[in-house]
């Protein structure tokens, strides 16, 4: 299904409305064959294109995403299809961007900003928690700010620190901010086009170090599915999703976890155990009825993160979780996450990121009867 274009090509002389439409017709043909191997970043690329042609007042820009395609090549293509006025690049100002961001969002745009690098965002953390969070409470629900601001985050690509944080724990602990973060290649494209389409300001984590993973995926009827609105049951926000079922135990993992979350299950199931995994997708809102309903069935959970485990988004899975289902524990809850140190050096990164040994040390620890 060829997606209805809206382009401000018109407006500029870069590039020409033919040219933006024949770009679309060509994407849209190519991915009409069925599920195809595509990466997250090749979903999350067509994510934001989509939402483009569908949506004249989507606007994508932030540090080197224009001609460049951004540091991961997440924007690439999105300049040369619908000129610099929807896509452009922005002195290196994190506040700034952010600043800018929030005024085109209460003047009727919708914004999706990149701030390049986690730890990069860290200068714009006034403007997130004192304007973006704040503005639809402050005027009594007058002014919202549908706004999204990619983060890329996490480790495993080989990077020094400032490069390499998880940070959700800021966001999530921040009041008025929504957070999402996929850890498949159709959430990937799912939960970014549902982000852009939200009212309300979303911190979309992505873990950079699954931008190349591939999975077969129909791109095509994503897009389809999405215009028509007709995804129940598939809808992200507030939606965990079991990863892999399982009965003995329960992993809680998001974003880059879970793919750690599902090879430890694998490993697990060539001992003759059974792991359920969780992916929680929206750590903001957070789907308490599938975790706990998993939970209360296994017994046991696991929650596995790479952020540091003290003051974390672990920490409050697991406080929910303990709340909700104490009467259904064998055994404390416990936790795999990153080491409470700063990022270590790349040659190190392997000891301090959780892995399949760290997490069946911690299944093993669940006081399991003889």
């Amino acid at each position: 299904m060829s997606p209805t274009i809206t382009t401000s090509s018109e407006a500029n002389g870069n590039v020409s409305a033919a040219t933006a439409r024949a770009a679309a017709s060509a994407a849209a043909s190519a991915e009409a064959a069925g599920p195809q191997p595509v990466t997250m970043a090749k979903a999350l690329n067509t994510a934001l294109a989509d939402a483009m042609h569908a949506d004249s007042t989507v606007l994508v820009f932030g540090e080197d995403v224009g001609m460049l395609g951004g540091v991961f090549r997440i924007t690439d293509g999105l300049t040369a299809t619908f000129g610099e006025q929807r896509c452009f690049d922005t002195p290196l100002a994190e506040s700034g961007i952010v600043g800018m961001a929030v005024g085109m969002a209460i003047n009727g745009m919708r914004p999706v900003i990149e701030m390049q690098f986690d730890a990069f965002a860290y200068p714009a953390f006034e403007q997130i928690v004192s304007h973006v969070a704040k503005m639809h409470n402050r005027t009594r629900g007058m002014v919202k700010l549908p706004m999204v601001i990619r983060i890329p985050y996490g480790g495993g690509i080989g990077g020094v620190e400032h490069h390499c944080d998880s940070s959700e724990a800021y966001y999530a602990h921040t009041a008025g901010l929504k957070v999402y973060t996929p850890a498949t290649v159709a959430d990937g494209y799912r939960m970014l086009r549902e982000a852009i389409d939200s009212d309300d300001p979303v911190v979309f984590m992505e873990p950079k170090k699954m931008y190349w993973t591939k999975d077969s995926v129909d791109l095509g009827e994503l897009r389809r599915l999405h215009e028509e609105g007709t995804t129940p049951g598939l809808g992200s926000e507030g939606r965990a999703a079991v990863a892999r079922p399982g009965t003995d135990a329960t992993l809680i993992a998001y974003g880059p976890s879970v793919p750690t979350a599902l090879a430890a299950a694998e490993a697990a199931a060539l001992e003759g155990r059974s792991l359920e995994v969780i992916d929680v997708r929206t750590i903001v809102p957070f789907d308490d009825a599938t975790v706990c309903e998993s939970v209360r069935k296994t017994g046991r959970a696991v929650v596995i993160a790479e952020a540091h485990g003290f003051a974390s988004v672990s920490s409050e899975i697991v406080a929910r979780v303990q709340e909700r289902c104490f009467h259904y524990l064998a055994a404390p809850i416990r936790r795999v996450t990153g080491f409470d140190v700063p990022y270590p050096a790349p040659k190190l990164e392997k000891y301090y990121l959780p892995g399949v040994d760290r997490i069946l040390d911690a299944v093993d620890d669940l006081q399991w009867e003889n």
